[in-house]
């Protein structure tokens, strides 16, 4: 099947499939006129990648989980661990975007939001604040 079908197949753009293609993570087959021929392996590839990004894999674990995929005598303690190490990110993520939230709850609910100039949001971002 060309691009476009793969593209339609699993809602990838045709473009993010040519830059799995550029970094090797896909190997599709070439027609004799050159163009790409994906099988309905590269579609299952394709789909597997966007089910990864969209758990938030970078591109690395990304080729590290289709490794192991690949690898029937694959351990599931190194999924295992790729998927582990991938939950202490998105936690310590959590953790400063709720620290970025507190501090932004605390400037809203003390400025008064009227007609006065003075405003501790602003104070805060023109450094003058002292809470940093």
């Amino acid at each position: 099947m060309n691009i476009g079908t793969a593209s339609e197949k699993t809602g990838l753009p045709a473009k993010t499939i040519r830059y799995y293609e550029e970094i090797g993570l896909l190997s599709p087959e070439r027609a004799d006129n050159g163009y790409r021929d994906y099988s309905a392996n590269d579609v299952h590839r394709l789909r597997f990648l966007q089910r990864a990004r969209g758990l938030g894999f970078s591109v690395e674990e990304c080729r590290q989980l289709l490794s192991l995929y690949g690898d029937k005598n694959r351990e599931s303690a190194d999924v295992k661990a790729i998927a582990s190490a991938k939950l202490v990110e998105i936690d310590r993520k959590l953790a400063e975007l709720a620290a970025l939230r507190s501090m932004l709850s605390h400037l809203v609910s003390h400025c008064h939001g009227d007609d006065r100039p003075d405003c501790p949001i602003m104070d805060e971002l023109s450094g003058r604040s002292g809470m940093q």
